[in-house]
Parts: C-alpha cells; structure tokens; sequence
C-alpha cells in the first residue's frame, strides 16, 4: 500500500519519497523554474507597511507563504532577515518553514553555512534532519573552508533525501578574485587544456557526489545570472539556483546561456522584482507567475 506523502517530502510510513532534485524537477514543470525568496528588507517592511518587528516579520513571511507556496516551485526564506530578531526571529523561521511544508512547497533554507567538522554536522542536523523545527527541504552552504568539508551535509542528504546548493560563482563583485583563481590546468579534449577554477572545482565535485544518484541528484549550486564567465554545468546532474535576475540585471537571456544542454536544471532566484509588487496576495500571485513565465525552459 502507498502511504500519503507528507510535506516533508516523506511517506506518512517513514519511506523517503523521491529525492529533493527530482522533486524540484518535477515542481518547475509543473510551476515554473522559478524560486522566490522571501526577503523581508527593512524597506520592503516599510513598504508593505509592516512595523519593523517580529511581528512584521511574521505577517511578511506567512503573506509571502500565501502568496507563492502555490506559485513557485520553491521558496526560500533568507535566514539574515530572520535572525536579526533574535530568538524570535528564527520562531518566526519556524513558523514559515513549517507553513510551507504544510503547503506542499519545497523549501531552501539560504544560510550559507560553512564550517569543519562536528560544527558542519551541527548545521547539517539544524537544517536537514526532519526532527529539526528549521528543517528545509534543502539549504545553502558555502565551501571556502573547502569543499570536503561539506562532508557531513553530503551524508545527511544521503539520510534524508534533502538537498542543499553549494555557492559556486556568485554575482557579487567580491567573490570574482577568489572564485575565479586558476587551482589547475585541465584537459579539454579536442580543445586542448583550459584552467581549472576554484568555481569549476565546486561544480566538479558536486558532480561527482550527484554521479551516485539514479536520477537528479541532490547536490545543487549556486551560479549568478550576471557572472560573465561562469562554469561549465553540463555534467552536474544537480538544480542550479541562479540568483542575479530582476532587480540585479540578469535576465533568462543569461540562464538559458549558463544552463547550456540542460535548461530543466535552472531555477531562476528572484525576490525584490516580486515581493515590490506586495503587499496585496493577488498581486504577489500575478506577479510571480508573470516572471515565472520569462524563465520557462525552452
């Protein structure tokens, strides 16, 4: 007998369901390849006319679960805006990631945690394990302190079928130094050698862990629509969160080209082209659903 599925993304009977990457496949076709984020800037609340609060915060967040849990094949609470009210900011966290389980909307959990050791197991269980109350069904993290030492949130998606987005090259100007220094030369093939950047390096290795998988893998990165020379992404068999569009410039001009052969696995990252359109639930609805619609793969 087939149990109910829950919005944990596990069988009522305690069987894992299908993996995060399918399962965010699967939403971005039924949806759109579309991730909103839930970004409750001090300005937004004050044009929304929200009390810069936790209370505001809550009235925010649950608004936006309304508006998109139905709308965008993920959601993805920015974990900054949260804990800059303390603990009642992250009961707020709580709350909204619960709504959206409830919902049937997957969730990503933007923490860019990064650490060794036991300390990486402790943010792996904070946001991966399902008896945790800030469990996401996947969650960022960064590998500047190397990407082995991602190690235990590798594991933990093994255990529980959750995913997590490992920054790659991001769209901020700061990071084009560091994630675009040479670590190796590679041979290309007929092309001959090329260097292997730090970014490529991140990417390779999520590729290695997603080879384990039978379908898409769990093992996602984060590439900037606007980054100028981003990696190649045709043999990671993992989603790519692509912030940068909107607001920021990109535009699915941009994901179409960094997605090559594989625009299935694209989710374009968006929050203030869409949370300006609030604080109205419709307008939220139509608003997301009309970006959504740009980034269609094609």
């Amino acid at each position: 007998m087939v149990s109910e599925m829950t919005g944990d993304g596990l069988r009522s009977g305690g069987e894992t369901s299908a993996s995060f990457g399918e399962r965010l496949v699967a939403a971005g076709k039924a949806r759109g390849q579309l991730c909103v984020g839930i970004d409750p800037h001090p300005h937004l609340l004050e044009q929304w006319g929200l009390p810069h609060s936790a209370d505001g915060l809550r009235t925010f967040s649950l608004t936006c679960v309304e508006a998109f849990a139905d709308t965008a094949a993920a959601v993805k609470p920015q974990v900054a805006f949260f804990e800059r009210f303390g603990s009642a900011g992250f009961a707020v966290l709580e709350e909204t990631l619960a709504a959206l389980r409830e919902a049937g909307c997957l969730s990503i959990a933007d923490a860019k945690r990064g650490d060794i050791g036991s300390t990486m197991a402790g943010y792996a269980d904070a946001w991966m394990d399902p008896a945790s109350p800030l469990r996401a069904d996947a969650v960022t993290v960064s590998p500047y302190l190397g990407v082995g030492a991602l190690q235990p949130v590798f594991d933990k998606a093994v255990e529980t079928g959750a995913g997590f987005f490992v920054l790659a090259a991001t769209s901020n100007p700061e990071a084009r130094d560091v994630q675009n220094a040479a670590v190796a030369r590679q041979d290309d093939g007929d092309s001959g050698e090329r260097e292997l950047t730090v970014a490529q390096s991140v990417v390779d290795e999520c590729a290695r862990y997603n080879a384990q998988a039978p379908g898409v893998g769990n093992g996602g990165v984060v590439v900037g629509a606007t980054v100028s020379h981003p990696p190649r992404l045709d043999e990671l068999n993992g989603p790519v969160l692509l912030p940068g569009v909107g607001a920021q410039g990109g535009g699915a001009k941009d994901v179409r080209a960094i997605m090559g052969k594989t625009p299935e696995l694209g989710f374009a990252n968006v929050s203030r082209s869409v949370l300006s359109a609030g604080p109205q639930v419709a307008d939220l609805r139509k608003q997301a659903r009309r970006v959504a619609a740009q980034f269609a793969a094609q």
